[in-house]
């Protein structure tokens, strides 16, 4: 059965939470660790300014992000896993942890990274055409945009993972440049940049 193209409520992730702090196992799975280690390599500069993490669940990624960058503004939409976040970067002056739902409540830009990490198939086609919209007018000239998502399908999910980076890829050549991709088992990374205006 396919899912409706709706993009799944706050109701839902916060139902998710409940019956587990870490469903994903973020913590733990080693396949998830291995996927950051991928993400983080292919950030294509060293150090960046100011960067947006979207869907930052309970901040393992949030954490390493914080490494490369000045400043990081992490957001979701669920308070439980905000409050783990946080907990879990205490240490970390330079994370900032938010409740937003995008499109509407995007914080304000510009950021030269963006982070769009195993969270796009969460929206309808049409929201996500509205995020990618968003996050595109908060990109500096000259950011970059990656993105990281599960390829098979959820039976609850509105999209795949594929159709996700699809939607983002018709960004290219303009007013995106593709800088590479790479396919995995389970899942696929592209980094995106918006060139220098």
């Amino acid at each position: 059965m396919t899912p409706p193209d709706e993009t799944l409520d706050d109701a839902y992730f916060e139902a998710v939470y409940r019956a587990n702090p870490d469903p994903w196992n973020f913590e733990t799975s080693e396949y998830e660790h291995a996927k950051y280690a991928r993400t983080l390599a292919a950030l294509p500069q060293e150090r960046y300014t100011r960067a947006l993490e979207v869907g930052c669940s309970i901040g393992v990624l949030s954490g390493m992000l914080a490494e490369r960058v000045d400043h990081l503004v992490s957001v979701d939409v669920s308070e439980q896993a905000l409050a783990r976040a946080r907990e879990r970067n205490r240490e970390r002056a330079n994370v900032t942890f938010e409740r937003r739902r995008l499109p509407g409540e995007a914080p304000d830009g510009p950021f030269d990274l963006i982070v769009f990490s195993e969270v796009g198939y969460y929206f309808s086609r049409a929201d996500l055409e509205r995020v990618l919209d968003v996050l595109l007018e908060r990109l500096a000239p000259g950011g970059d945009l990656v993105l990281v998502h599960w390829t098979p399908p959820v039976h609850d999910y509105p999209q795949t993972g594929d159709a996700v980076h699809e939607a983002a890829l018709c960004r290219t050549p303009a007013p995106l440049t593709h800088r590479g991709g790479e396919r995995h088992e389970r899942y696929r990374l592209d980094v995106l940049s918006k060139p220098q205006s």
